[in-house]
């Protein structure tokens, strides 16, 4: 799974998205909220903004690329850890970060 992050130009280019667009998306709950890099400075996980632009492409419905993007939120608590991290700091119940991504891609159907 890639670490890198994309910042505001990027996502739009990659998206076509205006930004009041993007900004409306994400306040709809349709398209992952930027992390905090500094006190001015916020970017997007390359891995999520990919999921959703996977999603487009397979013409998702909102309410499921709406669960999508609640997914990829939640996953961001564990981002990086071994499941047996996660185990130590009392988060074994969060979802495993390459089921959700796959299932986000539509790799889940193709292997279930």
């Amino acid at each position: 799974m890639s670490t890198s992050v994309l910042r505001l130009p990027v996502v739009l280019e990659r998206t076509g998205y205006s930004r009041s667009r993007l900004y409306a998306r994400i306040s709809e709950g349709l398209f992952p909220r930027p992390i905090a890099l500094g006190r001015r400075m916020a970017a997007w996980p390359e891995h999520e903004v990919e999921a959703v632009i996977a999603a487009h492409i397979r013409e998702t419905p909102e309410a499921d690329m709406a669960q999508l993007v609640e997914r990829l939120h939640s996953m961001r608590a564990t981002f990086g850890l071994a499941r047996h991290d996660e185990v130590m700091i009392g988060l074994s119940g969060a979802p495993e970060p390459e089921r959700v991504l796959s299932e986000s891609h539509g790799l889940a159907k193709l292997t279930a």
